[in-house]
């Protein structure tokens, strides 16, 4: 009904109070009720009944399963072809092997278990109990247990149910599960196995029936005795006679029969464990006392039928008017520029559509809003980094020419001098200073960042004092590909500072390599120096997240590989020339190495500069 629109609400709401006024008169009359009332608990009681053969068959069959992991160990089976009467290392060492594998971890999975025992045709016995002390046993009473199980048990090697006990005291306290059983070495049986549970364990299962103050549940065997009752001290004990025959031979009808001068109803039902008889009983009194309380009700009803009609008007008044007043005061926040929305009732009506749309209203102002300060504000903020990245750019013009000529003038002094290490150094800081100092931020090919990787490795040689090569895996058809200028070389000159910090040795190693992948072109430098830690990883992505650049005057000098015109920077100018999506990407395992990743899009594709 919720989810009705207005006028079938208002419609159906006004039906219900009169329906509730017209019917329950009729329904909870009490001529109707008192002659549904006996069929309808009998057929409770067959439920019940039926319910309770179900799960005690359950119960017996979950044990039934935890015999046959017993049933199938080659353990038990080499006890069982024991030769007659053995009392030696075999038998202990079988017993130890069982107990450990078999029986302590059935003991832990079942805690209702009481003992566990086998005893085979041989005269061997194993006894195992659980949290008791059990008793030893003598050959002739071994002998005795054995013939009495064996006649009581099918050869065939079924499971039988039995209210017998080998713990002195315990006599009609137990259930015992048992079935004959084989070795390995014949086809027929040569033994018995037995597993005794508490029957006390079983009353767990019919906790949750309600049968009213006088109502009990019973198990009878096919002797007519007691297998269980409430009442322990009838266990093992006969039914009366006026009972046992019709609980023996009851079909699926219920019968009263009279118990301690009461009338009580019984329906029983024959378990396929035991030929057991699962007994309900309810007093007769207690069954029929409903009925007595049904003409007090029939007044009862009607009275409380006018106030469930006046208390549903009231509510429904309510339903209407008050949705309507908050969407009166949510227009009201609106108009002073609050843009608030309200919460949605849970039914769905005209009004509560209503709702819905005023706060769709508002959430798309709102964003539109914001939309137009957040764009204002990016504009602001992008002007002001390619302003900054101009500037940084200047600050390296020194005067060029002059910078030069002093030293193209070092070069003739080295080359009159026949220094050829001067000469490398000079011209490779020529070149570095001719490709650097450039202003804008234009792409240039692979080839030429290669280029210049090259000549700062030539003054890096000299630096160290020993050759250091680069590993450069890069295909020739990706050397045309464009990149932004100066991006290369900082991450080469960032792997020498920190990844090895400690001095260059013979097994450091940096790769370069390149590749696409969809939409994008990649380049990565990486190395098998210190790495990073954790934390200062997490510090460096952060800072690449901020798409900022960095500032110069706020880092570290020991860190100029990070800041100024290091990694930061390049992520950011990647992303100033090709868009925010791309940039670099920072992957690193301590004492393992860093690789660098620089994204940018594969379609473009220029001319060598």
């Amino acid at each position: 009904m919720r989810k009705l629109n207005l006028y079938p609400k208002l419609f159906l709401s006004y039906l219900i109070v009169i329906m509730i006024s017209l019917t329950s008169v009729g329904v909870f009359s009490y001529w109707t009720s008192s002659r549904e009332l006996d069929q309808i608990v009998e057929n409770q009681l067959s439920q019940v009944v039926g319910n309770a053969v179900h799960h005690t068959d359950l119960y017996i069959r979950n044990y039934e399963r935890s015999m046959v992991s017993l049933l199938n160990s080659s353990y038990v089976k080499r006890f069982i072809d024991l030769p007659q009467e053995e009392t030696g290392y075999p038998y202990y060492e079988l017993r130890k092997l069982i107990k450990e594998l078999l029986i302590e971890p059935a003991f832990g999975r079942n805690p209702e278990i009481a003992d566990i025992f086998m005893i085979s045709a041989a005269n061997n016995a194993m006894y195992f109990y659980n949290d008791s002390n059990g008793e030893s046993f003598n050959k002739l009473q071994i002998q005795q247990q054995l013939d009495f199980y064996k006649a009581n048990t099918d050869i065939e090697g079924s499971l039988s149910v039995l209210n017998h006990s080998i713990l002195a005291g315990q006599q009609n306290m137990m259930v015992t599960l048992v079935r004959q059983i084989r070795g390995l070495s014949s086809t027929e049986p040569k033994g018995i196995l037995a597993v005794e549970l508490r029957a006390a364990e079983l009353s767990e299962l019919w906790k949750g029936i309600d049968l009213g103050e006088n109502g009990y549940f019973f198990i009878a065997d096919e002797n007519g005795k007691y297998v269980y009752h409430p009442d322990k001290n009838r266990i093992a004990t006969s039914l009366p006679d006026q009972i046992q025959s019709q609980v023996l031979e009851a079909g699926t009808n219920a019968f009263i029969g009279v118990i301690d001068n009461k009338q009580q109803m019984f329906m029983s039902r024959r378990s396929n464990y035991g030929n057991w008889r699962l007994v309900v009983s309810m007093s007769v009194e207690e069954l029929r006392k409903p009925s007595d309380t049904i003409r007090t009700t029939t007044i009862i009803i009607g009275c409380l039928t006018l106030g469930i009609a006046l208390w549903l008007a009231f509510r429904f008044g309510r339903s209407i008017t008050g949705p309507i007043r908050i969407l009166k005061g949510a227009m009201r926040q609106t108009e002073q520029g609050k843009w608030i929305t309200i919460p949605l009732p849970e039914y769905r009506d005209e009004i509560s559509e209503l709702m819905s749309r005023y706060n769709l209203m508002v959430t798309r102002l709102s964003e539109l809003v914001d939309k137009v300060y957040q764009a204002e504000l990016s504009d602001q903020k992008s002007q002001m980094e390619r302003q900054k990245a101009e500037l940084q750019s200047l600050q390296l013009q020194i005067n060029p020419h002059f910078l030069y000529n002093t030293l193209e003038t070092i070069v003739c002094y080295a080359v009159i001098r026949d220094s050829k290490e001067i000469y490398e150094i000079v011209k490779a800081l020529a070149y570095m200073l001719r490709y650097s100092v450039q202003t804008n931020l234009e792409q240039i090919t692979v080839a030429n960042e290669l280029k210049h990787v090259m000549f700062y490795l030539v003054v890096l040689k000299h630096r160290i004092g020993r050759e250091f090569e680069v590993d450069v895996a890069i295909h020739p058809d990706y050397l045309l590909h464009d990149m932004v200028r100066l991006t290369l070389q900082p991450l080469i000159e960032n792997a020498f500072q920190h990844a090895f910090a400690d001095g260059v040795e013979d097994y450091h190693f940096i790769r370069i390599d390149a590749g696409e992948d969809k939409d994008t072109f990649w380049i990565s430098v990486e190395d098998n120096g210190l790495g990073i830690q954790e934390t200062r990883l997490e510090e460096l992505r952060e800072k690449l997240g901020t798409n900022q650049l960095a500032d110069k005057e706020k880092e570290n000098g020991s860190s100029r590989g990070i800041g100024g015109i290091g990694i930061v920077n390049v992520h950011r100018r990647i992303q100033m020339v090709f868009g925010e999506q791309y940039g670099l990407q920072i992957e690193s395992q301590v004492d393992k190495g860093t690789k660098l990743t620089m994204i940018m899009p594969a379609s473009h594709r220029g001319k060598e500069g």
